[in-house]
């Protein structure tokens, strides 16, 4: 029994004592939605006001994970971005509103020095889209959801503040496959393209914020 106990604490000690980190982070994304956006600008934007082929878009993001090694790192992302669009004509307002819960695994390959490191990396997750759709002279939203997937190439630096606490600054790149989302089974659709509209994103981001580094390097 002694053994058994020895040989599991021997296994868990990796894990139990590996240098950990936590992360706050807020950016800027620039997306393209070709489908979403086509549908906009075909149905509801102004001729001398379409939309162009990226958007902005709002991203807050929390982390936290281990460093297994001096040189690899593996951390769990919860982020949630924000996009929006309203336009108004002599029949109402029209309002879109997409915000994405993207969940991720992620692996890094870390660089580090006295005070500083950089990471290489990227990671997969689940994507939970919501599309709340109001048009005009209606007054009311609709909702529409879909569960997708998606992926991240990630390459970031943190520079030493003091004690444990470092400023993070980092550049990403996304594919998020949101799919078609739907309300009970109805669907956003253009009829100009004949197509229901997805939300499948590129998008390209910088983001800043505040990591904080816990316990020691293995």
């Amino acid at each position: 029994m002694k053994k058994k106990l020895l040989i599991a604490l021997l296994l868990m000690s990796p894990a139990l004592f590996a240098q950990g980190e936590i992360k706050g982070n807020m950016g800027i994304n620039f997306l393209s939605i070709p489908s979403m956006q086509d549908y906009i600008n075909q149905n509801f934007a102004p001729s001398d006001a379409q939309l162009p082929s990226f958007v902005t878009a709002v991203i807050f993001s929390g982390e936290g994970g281990l460093f297994l090694s001096n040189s690899f790192a593996v951390t769990l992302e919860a982020s949630y971005q924000i996009y929006s669009y309203t336009t108004g004509g002599f029949g109402g307002q029209y309002e879109l509103a997409f915000n994405n819960f993207m969940p991720s695994v992620l692996a890094y390959y870390v660089v580090a020095g006295k005070g500083y490191n950089f990471k290489f990396g990227g990671g997969v997750g689940v994507r939970l889209a919501s599309v709340d759709e109001s048009l005009p002279a209606v007054g009311t939203s609709t909702n529409y959801s879909s569960t997708g997937f998606g992926g991240i190439l990630r390459v970031e630096g943190n520079t030493l503040l003091g004690g444990s606490a470092y400023a993070n600054i980092g550049l990403e790149m996304r594919y998020d496959a949101n799919g078609e989302p739907e309300n009970n089974g109805n669907k956003l659709y253009n009829a100009i393209t004949q197509d229901n509209v997805n939300f499948n994103t590129f998008s390209v981001g910088i983001r800043l914020g505040i990591t904080y580094i816990i316990g020691e390097v293995n």
